[in-house]
């Protein structure tokens, strides 16, 4: 059985809390403003809105039978849920289309990781108890048994695997994101960014990918790209609609939205969130606790079944599926990540 983190252990493992998008390798994070801008939200209102943002998103989730197979592994494991008869899933909110609060209740969970969440609950015969947690407390939630999983757009590492068991369930992605009329059509590699001005979250993986790219440039002779620096998202959109910025790197889910949402976008690249590793977004449990395997199996069942389809797609993250979820794939490395 792992050691039980310490807080401070917990908040080193994270790299991230309440109100940050913590997203890959304990490293990428994208601090978000709820003080949204005038500007952005006249824009985005102009913009037709692809997404039910209400409550009663809840109602059109995805759902999936029982999993006679992961039931039968579920019984066999000798593991207790949190809260008898409930499947109970710490989740950080965030921003859409992630993890966020409905706009007319301010209470309903919205989003990719709740769907997900009410697709395992579905799968092992259990009802679904949400639990809205701030990021840095759901890994000693998991492991106080507080909570049975987490689904919380959480990148696998080595760090964690030595404390939690994952089941895979979405690439981890980073996205370029441009004006929607930007000349630029394609940023694959360091020599695609040379010369432009692009924006970034300090302390990011994205920020470590772009300083990595610029070290490559100037090596080559090259010019490298001029990192700016804005306090939220809101503000680098603006620059980059304004033509003060070329572009925002940033975790390609709320790239997508923004291209989505606002209609004033586009997304002419992506790359692994852990870059140059790759590791997957998965959910998580308790190290050793036995509930892993079934929660992988339901997650299969998924993908087959044509629901974990249909759950990407409405939140716009088809690019984003796996063909198959995986038991403790391969993470980040610590000297990555």
């Amino acid at each position: 059985m792992a050691k039980k983190l310490s807080r401070k252990q917990a908040l080193l493992l994270t790299g991230a809390g309440v109100l940050v998008l913590a997203l890959a390798g304990g490293g990428t994070a994208l601090a978000l403003n709820v003080n949204r801008s005038p500007a952005l939200e006249t824009q985005q209102a102009a913009a037709a809105q692809p997404f039910d943002l209400n409550a009663s998103n809840a109602a059109s989730r995805p759902r999936l039978e029982q999993v006679p197979e992961a039931v039968a592994q579920l019984k066999a494991s000798g593991f207790t849920p949190a809260v008898p008869g409930k499947l109970t899933v710490a989740t950080a909110v965030a921003a859409p289309p992630l993890t966020f609060l409905a706009a007319d209740d301010n209470t309903t969970v919205l989003g990719v990781e709740a769907d997900q969440a009410q697709l395992v609950a579905d799968g092992l015969g259990l009802e679904l108890n949400l639990v809205t947690v701030s990021w840095a407390d759901w890994p000693l939630g998991l492991q106080s048994g507080k909570y049975d999983i987490v689904s919380s757009n959480v990148t696998v590492t080595d760090e964690r695997k030595k404390l939690f068991d994952f089941a895979s369930t979405r690439e981890d992605l980073l996205g370029f994101l441009v004006a929607k009329d930007s000349k630029l059509e394609s940023i694959k590699e360091a020599t695609d960014v040379s010369g432009l001005k692009l924006s970034v979250s300090s302390g990011t993986n994205q920020e470590k990918v772009l300083l990595q790219w610029n070290k490559e440039l100037k090596a080559a002779g090259k010019e490298p790209a001029e990192l700016v620096y804005y306090d939220d998202f809101a503000a680098a959109s603006l620059a980059i609609s304004s033509g003060r910025i070329d572009g925002f790197l940033s975790p390609n889910p709320t790239a997508q939205y923004q291209v989505q949402s606002t209609g004033q976008f586009k997304v002419v690249g992506t790359i692994q969130g852990g870059w140059p590793a790759t590791a997957p977004i998965a959910i998580g449990t308790a190290k050793g606790n036995g509930l892993i395997k079934p929660v992988n199996t339901v997650v299969n069942a998924a993908i087959k079944q044509g629901s974990y389809g249909k759950l990407l797609t409405r939140w716009g993250l088809g690019a984003e599926a796996l063909k198959r979820s995986t038991i403790n794939p391969e993470g980040i490395p610590a000297t990555v990540g």
